[in-house]
């Protein structure tokens, strides 16, 4: 708005200007008078465009005002009826800028208030017909019309059709923009993404309409609540956009999180990233949406923000991706009566250049926070599976090899696609992979993370439930999820030995899962009686400082090839 209204500011003013170089004045005063006009239209016009950013919304009904107020006063100083008709036609850079950005009834007003001047100001010019003037008065209202509704069709376009918002092409036109002013100030800028939580279920319980008119209703209470200057958008399917101008993240966050709370019409889950030098607005969003997926997986009805340090560590985290400094390192999988290894846990390990190991809750945070995930996967399992078929060369046999999955790698639609192409490319085997995920992440992923197991096991590839015992757990859902392997927490497994009921619990689920046909890996074994314990029970499998730490994959070759097949038991540490 600033730019444009301070380029017709400068037309008018060259206009003028031009009459009072070009035309003979009967009165050298009146020169003057026009020359003061042209000069003041010129000097607004720059300002405009260097600083018509900073001014608000409403700012521009006083300047669209004072543009008429200025052609009113030149138009009557010109020398002869000719210069003042071509005056005139300076109003029709009012009536165009009007129509491009205020709604029909604001434009209407606005050109309302300019023809009743412009008849004004040639009511009482010699040889001034009014013939004349309702032909001008008819082509200003005509060009200004056809505009407008050229304007509005094409503003349609990026605008959603159900709530009146833009859409996510007007959000990503108003981000460019924004982007813009935010390289050329040096301001910040941040940007927010809302989502409603278990909308699916308003659908599902009350039908479509229902959940549209909650959309409806989502919108327009925000719309009202933003500050200034700030565009709100539907930027898909149950998922609002917000755009911040001005405001850094912290300050975005407190707002987006104020408004959270404040809500009335549903709850949400929020993510808010602040543009960072260099970034794209793609990136931008890529980081507002992971710090929303932060939100909705830490519990949902919160809002989240992605901090320096974590952009910080990102790009180191990303260096490290693309030099191979992120490794695969193993804990074996063991027998618990005898400790005999059947197979091995990929975990991943980073050591920074400067701030040396890395705990891997911290980095895997900041790639899941940061979109980078999706080079962390693939870059662990492919290190994985090289290392694992060392580890079986060196040992002889077979070796079973499980590997963590995010959710955020599950809801991907490309996600496996590119473990087919990591097997493909590292030649292991897709029936000894594990891809083990937790309850609670396929809960959060929804359909999208069940589509992708239940075609990945097409494949031959197993899957585990990790973490299993831990916050919501019912047998029920052993026969609902695709799995082949349960993992039962380390805090589960420590009370076996002193928790008769846990023990009672944990003979109920070995049962069970035989019936269904999975293999029960116990988690955090650091005892010899809760091995022994497991044993008595007949649990398959183990795992837990007892047996090993996670080690390189080198050093879990090296026990194979110097015949030591059952990793010294370590205790707890």
């Amino acid at each position: 708005m600033g730019p444009t209204a301070g380029a017709f500011y400068l037309a008018g003013g060259g206009a003028a200007l031009a009459v009072v170089l070009g035309s003979p004045f009967p009165v050298a005063a009146t020169r003057l008078e026009l020359g003061g006009l042209a000069v003041t239209a010129l000097l607004a016009g720059a300002l405009l465009l260097l600083r018509g950013y900073v001014l608000p919304r409403w700012a521009f009904h006083v300047v669209a005002g004072t543009g008429t107020l200025l052609i009113t006063l030149a138009v009557p100083k010109c020398p002869t009826l000719a210069t003042a008709l071509a005056m005139s036609a300076v109003y029709l850079f009012v009536a165009v800028d009007v129509v491009f950005f205020f709604t029909w009834r604001e434009s209407a007003a606005h050109l309302s208030v300019l023809t009743a001047a412009g008849a004004w100001a040639l009511c009482d010019r010699p040889g001034m017909t009014p013939g004349v003037a309702v032909s001008l008065v008819v082509l200003l209202v005509v060009i200004a019309g056809v505009v407008g509704l050229l304007v509005h069709e094409a503003a349609d376009a990026a605008r959603d059709g159900l709530t009146g918002l833009a859409n996510r092409r007007g959000f990503d036109d108003a981000l460019d923009a924004a982007l813009a002013v935010a390289a050329r100030t040096g301001a910040p800028l941040s940007t927010a993404l809302l989502d409603v939580d278990h909308f699916k279920r308003v659908n599902d319980q009350h039908g479509h309409a229902a959940g549209d008119e909650l959309l409806r209703a989502v919108g327009e209470e925000y719309r009202h609540a933003l500050p200034p200057g700030a565009v709100l958008a539907r930027y898909g399917g149950d998922e609002f956009a917000v755009l911040l101008p001005g405001l850094p993240g912290p300050r975005a966050l407190e707002l987006v999180d104020g408004l959270r709370a404040a809500g009335t019409r549903a709850a949400l889950s929020c993510g808010v990233a602040e543009l960072s030098p260099g970034e794209s607005g793609a990136e931008l969003m890529r980081r507002a949406d992971s710090a929303l997926y932060a939100a909705k997986a830490a519990g949902r009805g919160r809002a989240r923000l992605l901090d320096d340090t974590s952009a910080v560590l990102a790009r180191d985290l990303a260096d490290a991706l693309a030099a191979g400094d992120v490794r695969a390192w193993f804990q074996p999988i063991v027998d618990p009566a005898d400790g005999e290894v059947l197979g091995v846990e990929a975990l991943a390990r980073w050591t920074h250049p400067v701030r040396g190991p890395v705990p891997p809750l911290e980095f895997v945070h900041v790639a899941e926070s940061t979109g980078l995930v999706h080079e962390l996967g693939p870059a662990v399992l492919a290190d994985a599976c090289r290392g694992a078929l060392e580890v079986r060369r060196a040992w002889g046999r077979e070796l079973v090899l499980t590997v963590n999955v995010s959710g955020r790698e599950l809801t991907n639609p490309d996600y496996p696609q590119r473990v087919l192409e990591v097997l493909a490319e590292t030649g292991f085997p897709a029936s000894s992979l594990v891809l083990e995920v937790t309850e609670s992440v396929v809960d959060a992923s929804g359909q999208a993370a069940l589509d992708a197991l239940r075609e990945l096991r097409s494949h031959g590839i197993g899957v585990a439930i990790d973490d299993f015992g831990t916050g919501y757990s019912a047998f029920s859902r052993l026969d609902t999820l695709p799995a082949d392997y349960l993992k039962l927490d380390a805090g589960f497994t420590a009370g076996i030995t002193t928790s008769p009921r846990r023990a009672g619990m944990l003979e109920a689920l070995l049962s069970l899962s035989a019936t269904l046909g999975l293999r029960v890996v116990a988690e955090g074994v650091e005892t010899a009686e809760q091995a022994r314990l497991l044993t008595e029970m007949g649990c398959p499998l183990a795992q837990g400082w007892l047996f090993s730490r996670p080690v390189p994959p080198w050093q879990l070759a090296e026990r194979g090839r110097t015949g030591d097949r059952t990793p010294q038991r370590t205790g707890a540490a």
